[in-house]
């Protein structure tokens, strides 16, 4: 099972040094994955939570690409609905080609209401915006020849998200679910004939000194032990990836990277010793 990071590219104490500094860190510990997130126009509802300065993510993976060797770029999630297909597709197929493969293309619906108003989408026909914007981009990639195998892993846990996964995606993409539904939700697909055709979930990272309560505790909020036992039901699960996302809301915690890094470290270490 993959080990990736979803790294802040957003929030007072991120810039082009802190970027370059967790791609370093990720690299350094054998990460698999460094993904970004996806907002275009920050708006009042998007500043609250990921404040400005918001670094693009296809510009800011491209220049990632640039400084990393080994470890694979993805968004996570792109919100489809604010881009053409058209446009993704280039855009994806570029850094695919550019990174030497190394793309993986999480996608989702979106949430932001006067995100969608700013930028002329409309917000109550984001599912069917992202079906078809789906269905084009894998046209587009297909007719533009396409280098093989754009990971496209599709984010959200609505049925509406679920059925898109099995049409569309390579992989299901939960952001933040607890493991008992994702397990649900795997299980109730197998027997209705209707795998998903992965499972790369995303969780948090906060690591705590004494054990969390059991009962509605977060997947990857605990100790280590906690944590690690996490990934390995996630493992047991069929997951081909996990994402650990470190980032807690408060956009003060990006001028503390280290606090992250630290965190990180330490699972991926724990991690590669129990496998």
């Amino acid at each position: 099972m993959q080990l990736g990071v979803n790294v802040p590219n957003f929030g007072p104490g991120t810039d082009p040094g802190v970027l370059r500094a967790w791609a370093e860190t990720a690299e350094g510990l054998g990460l698999d994955l460094l993904m970004l997130s996806d907002h275009v126009a920050v708006t009042p509802d998007v500043a609250e939570r990921y404040p400005e300065p918001f670094f693009e993510p296809f510009t800011t993976l491209s220049w990632l690409a640039g400084i990393t060797t080994r470890i694979r770029l993805g968004t996570t999630v792109l919100v489809l609905p604010y881009r053409h297909p058209l446009l993704v597709a280039r855009m994806a197929d570029g850094l695919h080609r550019l990174s030497g493969g190394r793309l993986v293309l999480g996608v989702g619906v979106g949430w932001a209401r006067q995100e969608f108003e700013a930028l002329g989408v409309p917000f109550a026909d984001r599912g069917r915006l992202t079906d078809e914007c789906l269905a084009a981009l894998r046209e587009a990639l297909a007719a533009n020849g396409g280098t093989p195998g754009v990971p496209i892993w599709v984010g959200g846990h609505s049925r509406a998200a679920i059925r898109r996964a099995v049409r569309f995606g390579n992989a299901w993409h939960p952001l933040r679910l607890p493991p008992d539904r994702m397990g649900a939700v795997l299980a109730e697909q197998e027997l209705a004939g209707h795998p998903l055709p992965g499972f790369a979930p995303r969780i948090a990272l906060r690591l705590t000194d004494g054990p969390v309560e059991e009962a509605g505790r977060p997947a990857g909020v605990g100790t280590i032990e906690q944590v690690v036992g996490d990934l390995d039901r996630l493992r047991r699960l069929g997951a081909q990836a996990v994402v650990l996302d470190p980032y807690d809301g408060d956009p003060q915690e990006t001028r503390r990277p280290q606090e992250a890094w630290r965190a990180l470290t330490a699972v991926a270490t724990h991690w590669r010793s129990a496998a």
